[in-house]
């Protein structure tokens, strides 16, 4: 601008302001071109700048994208390693919780074994009793028969004939009721292929109420109790696994005698240990009922006594899977519930509804 007015110097105004107008032209162009030209050399250097980051970023990026490949290496080594190790603790348990069961089974069966023992001993001791008198009458009789015709007594062989007569009776009628125990574990035993079929309950009850008593006999010969059912004559047969439901009414029988046993070792004054079992058609079902007089379940203990491994009994008496097992056979098996109703130190009733 300066150098415009110089060369216009001594002209007239016109020029002057024209010289004026082209300076400011000038000035207008010149800042925008300036600051574009800094504006440009700085975005350069940004660039240059970002571009050198951006190299440090990448070269940090795989830096650490090799740390983190070791890092995922390694966790996915201790994963595959804790697996195995969650797998085989997983299977040691599997194979232990099925060693339990068995042992729980095999418990029941010792149980229902001196019962079913006992049932069949007792007809066996009358047939073997019987069947001795009738030989030593029938010795008697021979003797009586090889005698001389006038010495022999028609009456005493009459009244031995009549003996021996009563006595094979007798020893068919209890040689049929232990063939009959045998055949009612063996129809037991054919129906048992884990499908519901119409069934007794009160049979079954009934029946295993007494195996579960003379199991404990076996053991105790000195234990008695009292055994009361009163069973629902218009109960319909229903459709349960046998088995299975034979296995839970065994445990609840079990656990009843075991407490009334107890309860008479503490021999309370006038104590006199009762176990009983009801039957009942109701609106919602079937419903099973085994009572027992002796110690009750402490309130504490009520929420625990169907959780596997659960048991009050001493060590070695008891899994602690004889609850648990049939709480999963009534629920899961058969759609049904089993509650306790329970007074410490009066008396414990289990109770078991099946859908009707």
């Amino acid at each position: 601008m300066f150098v415009i007015a110089i060369a216009f110097r001594g002209r007239d105004s016109e020029s002057l302001q024209l010289a004026g107008n082209v300076a400011t032209v000038i000035i207008s162009l010149t800042v925008p071109l300036t600051m574009a030209v800094i504006l440009a050399r700085e975005n350069a250097q940004t660039n240059r700048d970002l571009k050198a980051r951006l190299k440090d970023v990448e070269k940090l990026s795989e830096e650490k994208e090799a740390i983190l490949k070791d890092q995922k290496a390694t966790l996915e080594k201790e994963v595959a390693q804790r697996t195995a190790t969650l797998n085989r603790s997983l299977q040691e348990l599997r194979n232990t919780q099925t060693q339990l069961v068995q042992r729980e089974k095999m418990a029941s069966l010792g149980e229902l074994t001196a019962g079913i023992a006992h049932e069949i001993q007792n007809p066996l001791n009358f047939v073997n009793n019987f069947a001795e008198v009738s030989s030593e009458l029938i010795s008697e009789l021979r003797q009586e028969q090889i005698r001389p015709t006038p010495e022999r007594d028609p009456g005493l062989e009459a009244e031995l004939l009549t003996d021996i007569e009563q006595n094979v009776s007798k020893i068919g009628h209890h040689g049929g009721r232990a063939a009959s125990i045998v055949r009612g574990m063996l129809e037991h035993a054919r129906t048992s292929t884990g499908e519901r079929q119409p069934t007794d309950l009160n049979a079954l009850a009934d029946e295993y109420m007494r195996l579960s008593y003379h199991g404990l006999r076996a053991k105790d010969k000195r234990f008695n109790a009292t055994l009361i059912t009163e069973f629902d004559s218009d109960l319909s047969p229903v459709s349960v696994v046998s088995q299975d439901m034979g296995r839970v009414l065994l445990n609840l029988f079990n656990n009843a005698f075991y407490a009334v046993l107890e309860k008479t070792k503490q021999a309370p004054e006038g104590y006199k240990p009762l176990v009983s079992v009801r039957t009942k058609q109701t609106e919602l079902g079937v419903e099973i009922r085994v009572h027992d007089n002796g110690c009750g379940i402490p309130q504490h203990l009520q929420r625990k006594i169907f959780q596997p491994f659960f048991t009050t009994k001493p060590t070695g008496q008891g899994t602690g899977l004889g609850l648990s097992l049939s709480f999963d056979i009534i629920t899961k098996g058969h759609g049904g519930t089993l509650s306790v109703e329970t007074k410490p130190s009066e008396y414990t009733t289990f109770i078991i509804l099946l859908p009707a």
